[in-house]
């Protein structure tokens, strides 16, 4: 076949095939037979009609349709060698040219590209620090509200409460009958409906009302809103109080973390430096991805983009349907429609997600980043534990040993992929910091590394004792050397 190949600007390869006539005609006689099987034509048994009582009785057309399909299905994969494509979805027939010759024309999606340019030149440091003793402390607090117990009392409330209100407004928003808060000491952002509410309930007791007017700022999270004064009349039904646990050993003991005050604080310290460091990380990643993507060359089909979208909004479905809620619903709420959010959230969301994961999946090439079976076995492990812990029993996965079998290839991908995450974020961490090292010098530091834990080993292999350890040994010695 000859092949003339044009690489588009939207990233596709447009071929155009010329068959050779012999090779044509080969699956034009295969179509006929088809055909034939089929179909009924007069004084023939099925698919034995010859080629030209087939082309008589059903056109020449529906026999070069037929064989088109063949030859597709035959040559395709051949044709998307021989022309050096590497194709990022499947390929589309665009037109039949002409006949004589056969000339096909096909369209095809090329895979990603990218070019991260000069990333090894760019520094970025590496500046967590862990949290202070204060940190912990307020970890500390906090759970000990988690093991809280609350008893009703007739007084005010103040803080530390637990309170149950009603709120009336003329915004259908801010109507909650039956809200539960607690009067923290510390206000949160995310603290409904606005900053500081809960510590206005302070001194109301069970029976009170109370009128609240709240100035909403201009970005607040509901569009209604935005900029708006609201009313909120608020009525005190229940104040009960909370009685924390003391911060003893025994509590230690009830929270899971050890036998003793200081196991907890052990624990508790290990988790919020956990915390305090992927916290860290979300945001020094974010960044540092986003410097190489400045520097950085993307080539990819539309195609791409718009599957990763498509994921986006598989992501949305799933977390909806944990609240109870369909997409139309969420539309609905938000005043929009599917083909506004794909246009106007989706596919920003979709383009980050997507060029971040070439850049990443481009770093594990080019550094010839591996997964280890240890570090395998160990994600793949903990994805187990966390999906048991979900409540996914095995025995009753769909399908029999089967669909265990496909299930445990699923995670070993997906746990797969995880590590190689890690390592590409903690490769470009190297390169930022200025510690980065060839894959040339990690091999020949790995290499250095098992020899020494293998000579090591071999120096503590036990020599069995040329003299004896016994007082049975001695004697048996004694005889033989009489």
């Amino acid at each position: 076949m000859k092949i003339e190949k044009t690489i588009e600007e939207n990233h596709e390869a447009k071929l155009v095939v010329e068959v050779e006539p012999e090779l044509m005609d080969t699956y034009k006689r295969r179509a006929a037979r088809k055909i034939s099987e089929r179909g009924k034509i007069a004084g023939f048994r099925p698919g034995k009609a010859p080629y030209h009582m087939v082309v008589l009785n059903y056109g020449e057309q529906a026999v070069i349709e037929q064989a088109v399909d063949f030859l597709i299905d035959a040559e395709y994969s051949k044709i998307l060698e021989q022309a050096e494509v590497n194709p990022g979805a499947s390929g589309r027939l665009e037109n039949i040219e002409s006949l004589d010759p056969p000339k096909l024309i096909f369209k095809v999606p090329l895979a990603p590209e990218v070019d991260l340019g000069a990333y090894h030149d760019i520094r970025m440091p590496y500046e967590w620090n862990a949290p202070d003793s204060k940190e912990v402390d307020a970890a500390l607090e906090d759970l000990r509200q988690m093991y809280a117990t609350t008893e009703t009392v007739e007084r005010e409330a103040q803080e530390g409460d637990y309170v149950l209100v009603d709120v009336q407004s003329d915004a259908v928003e801010l109507q909650r009958p039956g809200f539960a808060t607690v009067i923290r000491k510390d206000e949160r952002e995310d603290e409904w409906p606005f900053t500081g509410f809960a510590r206005q309930l302070i001194g109301m007791k069970p029976g009170d009302t109370k009128t609240i007017v709240h100035d909403f700022p201009a970005e607040y999270e509901l569009e209604e809103l935005q900029g708006k004064s609201a009313e909120m009349t608020v009525a005190m039904k229940t104040v009960r109080a909370v009685m924390l646990p003391e911060l003893d050993d025994e509590f230690a003991k009830t929270a899971g973390a050890g036998e003793t005050l200081d196991d907890l604080r052990a624990a508790v310290t290990k988790d919020v430096e956990a915390r305090s460091q992927a916290q860290y990380d979300d945001i020094y990643f974010v960044d540092l991805i986003e410097k190489i993507k400045a520097g950085a060359t993307f080539k990819y089909h539309q195609h791409s983009l718009d599957h990763e979208a498509e994921h986006v909004l598989e992501d949305l479905t799933n977390r909806l349907a944990q609240q109870g809620m369909d997409l139309e619903t969420y539309f609905k709420l938000r005043n929009t429609t599917r083909e506004q959010f794909m246009e106007e959230e989706a596919l920003p969301v979709a383009k980050k997600r997507f060029e971040r994961s070439l850049i990443l999946d481009e770093i594990v090439r080019k550094e010839e980043l591996e997964v280890d079976e240890a570090s395998l076995d160990n994600e793949f492990n903990q994805t187990l534990s966390a999906l048991s812990m979900q409540g996914l029993d095995f025995s009753k996965v769909r399908g029999g040993k089967k669909g265990q079998q496909q299930l445990a290839q699923a995670v070993a991908m997906e746990s797969a992929n995880r590590v190689l995450t890690r390592r590409a974020l903690e490769m470009l961490k190297s390169i930022a910091a200025g510690e980065y090292k060839s894959p040339e010098e990690r091999k020949a530091a790995l290499a250095e590394k098992v020899a020494e834990s293998a000579a090591e080993e071999a120096a503590t292999v036990e020599v069995e004792p040329a003299i004896p350890t016994s007082e049975a040994d001695a004697d048996s010695e004694s005889e033989t050397k009489n």
